[in-house]
């Protein structure tokens, strides 16, 4: 593993992106007040980018000026960026740091929140599916099938960056036969512990310093990272696993498959196996789940699942029993939803269709109820992967960054503002349907044409 940090050169803009063809999309309704769209006005502004493009696949790209149709909620793209070649499949942010995982066997390592590279991690093991950013540890899944985990030395100058590798689970093991005379006869013994297929998902518990591990091979496998072993192993699902979250709380694992199922699962006391409790029932008829995500605010609990049909399904947390009971299902997406993330009282989904939507949890009369608040439009491909995080949280307002990745080969940064109910109360008094606008907002979808070609094709992304 090698760790080379970038150079900084001028913003350039992607040619490849400027000769697509595609009608600019209205993402809501009616706009006050038209503007002429000029390319010179879509692009980011003047500030220095930290690759060249000799040396790096990633380049700038022209941001999405879209504007917010309502009150509650305003949203910009603060950074644009985009890969020539390769697909991106994983992302994770800290505090100062964006990390991304990709077919180009490299970890990125971008300055938050601007999108500034400041080097990356070579990798000769394959791609990065899955990616996990805790604290000062970063976990990255690779295609020889193996967990490398990382420790992130946070710069005390903007040139020191570093990232330097704690371990690699499970450690290879190499046989003593023939070692002497011949040592190039020596021969590489399979650990049982590793899986067979790509590892698609990752979690980790905080109380019991414990990493989940869930795969295509069909099985989820726990690692003590302190004693750098597996401490279990079992078949969870009947086809790939996708996702896999954790309740911090009660240590409550859920995972969920292209079998169409969601399950959750519980440590057996003071043992490491681990047992299933529960089977989530979903609509009929099944469809993939592709993603989970857990919104704890106590005493309350819901889970969400994303589903290849464009659902989101959603459970309630029984406070007496803690039985997950089926409240409901939140309806928007024309195709897949491919990726979830949680945050406060905010649910984010990413879907095959392009867009962003983001979900808001209120309460009446002890009644809890879910409604669109906003779409986020700017990708030309299915949004792969999400991250987000609190950037300003005041009395009135709340203001996130909100990370996506797609299949359109782009990453991109926004800064999403959430004002607080009673700013708006008089616009809602006005017009009581509003949240039921919001649901029914009309997208249409306006894929890459690559993409296009790709699915029709059948081609596995």
């Amino acid at each position: 593993m090698e760790f080379t940090t970038g150079k900084t050169l001028r913003k350039f803009i992607d040619e490849d992106r400027r000769n697509i063809n595609l009608p600019r999309r209205l993402s809501f309704g009616n706009i006050n007040n038209e503007t002429n769209h000029d390319d010179s006005s879509q692009l980011t502004s003047a500030r220095t980018s930290c690759v060249s493009p000799s040396s790096s696949p990633w380049t700038r790209s022209p941001k999405n000026t879209a504007r917010s149709p309502s009150p509650p909620l305003s949203y910009h793209c603060l950074a644009s960026l985009h890969r020539r070649e390769g697909n991106i499949y994983s992302i994770t942010a800290t505090k100062d740091f964006i990390f991304t995982g990709s077919s180009s066997k490299r970890i990125h390592a971008w300055k938050n929140p601007d999108c500034s590279e400041i080097g990356f991690v070579n990798s000769t093991s394959g791609d990065i599916r899955a990616i996990l950013a805790y604290e000062n540890l970063l976990i990255t899944t690779h295609g020889d099938h193996r967990i490398r985990l990382w420790d992130v030395v946070s710069p005390t100058t903007e040139n020191n960056f570093r990232i330097k590798k704690i371990t690699t689970l499970p450690k290879r093991r190499r046989s003593l036969i023939n070692y002497f005379p011949y040592p190039k006869k020596r021969k590489t013994i399979h650990d049982h512990h590793q899986h067979k297929d790509f590892i698609s998902c990752v979690a980790y518990n905080d109380n019991e310093k414990l990493l989940y591990t869930g795969s295509w091979d069909q099985t989820v496998k726990v690692w003590k990272i302190n004693e750098n072993k597996c401490v279990d192993s079992f078949i969870a699902h009947e086809d790939f696993i996708n996702a896999i979250v954790i309740n911090q709380e009660d240590g409550c694992v859920f995972t969920c498959s292209c079998d169409g199922t969601v399950k959750i699962w519980r440590r057996v006391c003071k043992e490491s196996s681990h047992i299933l409790t529960t089977t989530l029932k979903l609509i009929q008829p099944l469809s993939p789940v592709n993603a989970l995500a857990l919104l704890n605010l106590s005493p309350v609990c819901f889970l969400y699942s994303g589903s290849s049909d464009g659902l989101i399904n959603c459970w309630e947390k029984e406070k007496i029993s803690g039985r997950y009971n089926h409240v409901g299902v939140l309806q928007g997406h024309h195709f897949a939803v491919l990726c979830l993330v949680t945050i406060d009282d905010l649910i984010l989904s990413g879907s095959e269709d392009a867009t962003i939507r983001i979900w808001k949890r209120d309460e009446e009369d002890y009644n809890f109820f879910h409604s669109c608040i906003q779409v986020i439009d700017g990708h030309h491909g299915p949004v792969k992967c999400l991250a987000a995080a609190v950037e300003i949280n005041e009395v009135n307002v709340k203001c996130l960054l909100v990370y996506s990745a797609s299949l359109d080969q782009s990453l991109k940064v926004w800064r999403v503002k959430v004002y607080d109910d009673h700013k708006v109360k008089l616009d809602k008094e006005k017009n009581d349907d509003e949240k039921l606008e919001c649901m029914d907002w009309k997208v249409s979808p306006v894929l890459s044409p690559s993409w296009v070609e790709k699915k029709i094709q059948g081609f596995d992304l």
